[in-house]
């Protein structure tokens, strides 16, 4: 749900609350559905996929970058999305694993998913699912193609590698592993190389970086609008 993501960012303020959202989607339908119906829906995936609400940290992190990094919006949609979506998660492997210009196998991408899920879905559900999925990793540039799914690799963007980096505190990691974990994979540039890119992220005011003489401090904590205000 990206365009919709895109579309209701750019329609309301960076100051309203949860409620505010609600409104501009379902009383003002400022996203353009035909039904109050699909307005409601709408709202739910959104609120389910990235929160909606300035009270949870990485809502206030993504909406914080989202003006600063257009180029690096899908990234960061994505980044949230993952964090939020157990079953969005649960392709990452099927995904990051692939070479470059390798296809997607659909029998082993749903299989993925049957692990998460066990017995819960049915068939059709987790086709459902399969598709979905496979759509938000195509938004975001990691898969191409309309039928066949290839694999191509991401460039990261200095908003982007700034959120991984704030995931990966959030998650226990401190220092030099905070360039390889589970969120700078999603960049396709984990380790080392994004040390260029983390220095672009300095310098924005994004994150604080100190790098040379084999030591390499980093904290991405006051990304979050909140813990910098304290």
């Amino acid at each position: 749900m990206f365009s919709e993501l895109c579309d209701l960012m750019d329609a309301v303020s960076d100051d309203i609350d949860q409620e505010g959202y609600k409104k501009a989607i379902v009383d003002e339908n400022v996203l353009g559905k035909q039904t109050a119906a699909t307005r409601r829906i709408t709202r739910q995936r959104l609120v389910e996929l990235y929160g909606l609400d300035p009270a949870i940290p990485i809502f206030r992190v993504l909406r914080r970058l989202w003006a600063s990094d257009e180029k690096g919006r899908p990234l960061l949609a994505l980044m949230c999305a993952l964090a939020r979506d157990p079953l969005l998660r649960a392709t990452q492997d099927s995904v990051l694993s692939l070479p470059e210009g390798a296809e997607l196998v659909r029998a082993h991408f749903v299989d993925e998913i049957r692990q998460v899920v066990g017995s819960r879905l049915n068939e059709a559900v987790l086709d459902k699912v399969a598709r979905n999925a496979a759509s938000s990793w195509s938004q975001s540039g990691h898969l191409k193609g309309r039928v066949r799914k290839i694999r191509q690799r991401v460039s990261p963007t200095p908003g982007a590698l700034a959120m991984a980096l704030w995931l990966g505190t959030v998650g226990g990691q401190a220092g030099p592993a905070l360039l390889d974990t589970q969120w700078t994979r999603v960049l396709d540039h984990p380790g080392l190389s994004l040390l260029g890119v983390a220095k672009q992220a300095k310098q924005q005011g994004l994150i604080h970086l100190r790098a040379g003489g084999g030591v390499t401090e980093i904290d991405a904590r006051e990304l979050d609008p909140f813990t910098s205000r304290r």
